[in-house]
């Protein structure tokens, strides 16, 4: 008798049988194959369904790179999406990135910028960065700086964070566009977001300080204490007044001693500390774990006394200094430890 756990599985339903083909051809990164079956299956009918399309979509957008298929990739790309939204299947966010490459590979920018702008209609569809990307690098290769600084300022209003590569994008159309002001913005972002740039993006810094435009901007006579003042406040490592001092740029690579010590000019380099902003923001969360863990009065009580006594500078611990080490049989608070911290 034969075992009914042995039975073959009944056959596929069409929509099963070219899901798993198209799976294959995405794998295999075959574009033709994906298309043979795309087109068999508009022939008989078969009922698609959005992760059909992106799977397609997805295909023809990672082929455009290729010469020889990209007027394919291109041609069968926005015939799918066409398709799509005729059948009235709702794209999702890898629709609208897949779709949005496709444009941009066409050189066609405000398409793909319209495409993101546009995804409020469909539901659960949420930009990410790499759905900015096709038109923000699209822009920047362009050379339309506008543009580009109106993607990153959508990318701003919902949320979404710049990174290293389209910072460096950013900053390479704004030297190459001689926007100095916009060169010094996306260098203290790059600063203050990345820290340690990869070498493309070292080469775009260098670029802009070899150039003619850079020994042009900058003022002759500015407030000496002003920047002193800006280089505090800003936890020493940038004083915020802009381009200050005029010439040439002298620009070398270099690399720094284990003592700290630059290896080119001999400065020291010293401790950057947190701005202002950041500060208030680490002592807003500091109060809100405190007032979480702490009987609320009485940190409230000491939070009005820090307000009456804001001279002071620092505020010495007791019971951390005064026990410091004394975990031992004949230890105790030691007072002569405060008074060693206090002077």
């Amino acid at each position: 008798m034969e075992n009914p756990k042995k039975k073959k599985k009944t056959s596929q339903n069409p929509e099963a049988k070219f899901q798993f083909e198209l799976n294959s051809c995405s794998k295999a990164k075959d574009l033709r194959g994906a298309i043979s079956l795309y087109d068999d299956a508009v022939l008989n009918n078969t009922r698609l369904n959005q992760h059909h399309f992106n799977a397609l979509l997805y295909l023809c957008s990672n082929s455009v790179a290729d010469d020889l298929l990209k007027t394919t990739a291109l041609d069968y790309g926005f015939r799918a999406f066409r398709h799509m939204s005729s059948l009235g299947v709702v794209p999702n966010e890898a629709s609208v990135t897949a779709v949005a490459r496709l444009a941009a590979a066409k050189g066609d920018a405000d398409y793909a910028f319209e495409l993101v702008k546009g995804m409020g209609k469909y539901n659960n569809a949420t930009p990410r960065l790499r759905t900015y990307d096709p038109a923000l690098f699209c822009f920047c290769e362009m050379l339309d700086a506008d543009k580009a600084y109106e993607v990153e300022e959508h990318m701003n209003g919902v949320g979404v964070s710049l990174e290293e590569a389209e910072l460096a994008a950013l900053l390479k159309v704004s030297a190459r566009s001689g926007r100095a002001d916009k060169v010094y913005e996306y260098l203290h972002n790059l600063r203050s977001c990345v820290r340690c740039v990869s070498e493309s993006t070292a080469v775009v810094v260098e670029e802009w300080f070899c150039g003619a435009k850079a020994s042009e901007v900058g003022e002759v006579e500015f407030d000496v204490g002003q920047v002193k003042e800006g280089v505090l406040r800003n936890g020493g490592g940038w004083h915020g007044q802009g381009w200050i001092g005029k010439g040439d740029w002298a620009v070398n690579r270099t690399s720094v001693g284990a003592d700290g010590h630059c290896c080119c000019c001999g400065e020291q380099l010293v401790c950057v500390d947190i701005d202002d902003s950041e500060t208030e923001k680490f002592a807003g969360s500091v109060a809100g774990l405190a007032l979480e863990r702490e009987v609320k009065a009485n940190f409230s009580e000491f939070q009005a006394w820090l307000e009456k006594h804001d001279a002071y500078e620092a505020i010495v611990d007791g019971a951390n200094v005064g026990l410091y080490k004394q975990n031992f049989a004949d230890g105790g608070f030691g007072i002569s430890q405060c008074s060693l911290i206090v002077l």
